[in-house]
């Protein structure tokens, strides 16, 4: 299925070992575009927070919300073994669905 229309919880960051954002979406795709565009105000706009470094879907919004909570009280350190895990060069993964790479 499309990465757009599955409930989706996803880590943005500043750049490699910065800031980190941690969201849930059922809508991947448009919420990119609302951080990367500045669209979406307070934490991720006030930062710079827009390169995604990481995402996974889930069955359904619920689930995602869940796991979303969880992630945001974890430690930082284990955000970012999580990042490190599937993206050791903190790619933007935005790239990989079209996004134009973002200006350093």
């Amino acid at each position: 299925m499309h990465a757009d229309f599955k409930p989706c919880v996803y880590l943005l960051a500043s750049r490699r070992n910065g800031t980190i954002y941690t969201g849930v979406t059922s809508t991947l795709l448009a919420r990119i575009h609302q951080h990367r565009h500045g669209l979406v105000r307070g934490f991720t706009r006030d930062y710079g927070v827009k390169l995604l470094v990481w995402f996974e879907q889930h069955p359904t919004m619920e689930s995602a919300i869940t796991r979303e909570k969880r992630i945001k009280k974890w430690n930082r350190a284990w955000k970012l073994e999580l990042i490190e895990a599937d993206n050791p060069e903190w790619r933007d993964l935005a790239e990989d669905f079209g996004f134009a790479p973002l200006k350093s």
